[in-house]
């Protein structure tokens, strides 16, 4: 039980960071913006969404992973009942 939430977790981090991504992109000038402008240009991968960005691809593998498994053909036996019919 427990390595299936574990699954669970690892799946659910990259839709997090794509969709806080998204969200920040949308609701770009927020005031945490001013907190980071000292360091504005020092990248040219900067600011919040690029890193969100890269934080959902760097997540990705468990995803990857399901989809290489669910191409592959590989599925789980059927769960039998008690009597295996």
């Amino acid at each position: 039980m427990r390595d299936e939430y574990l699954k669970a977790i690892a799946l659910a981090a990259a839709p997090t960071f794509a969709i806080m991504a998204l969200l920040t992109g949308i609701f770009d000038g927020a005031p945490h913006d001013v907190v980071c402008s000292a360091a504005q240009g020092a990248s040219p991968v900067g600011g919040m969404v690029w890193m969100y960005t890269l934080m959902s691809a760097f997540h990705s593998a468990p995803w990857l992973k399901l989809i290489s498994v669910w191409r592959s053909g590989a599925r789980r036996p059927a769960r039998r009942g008690v009597c295996g019919a």
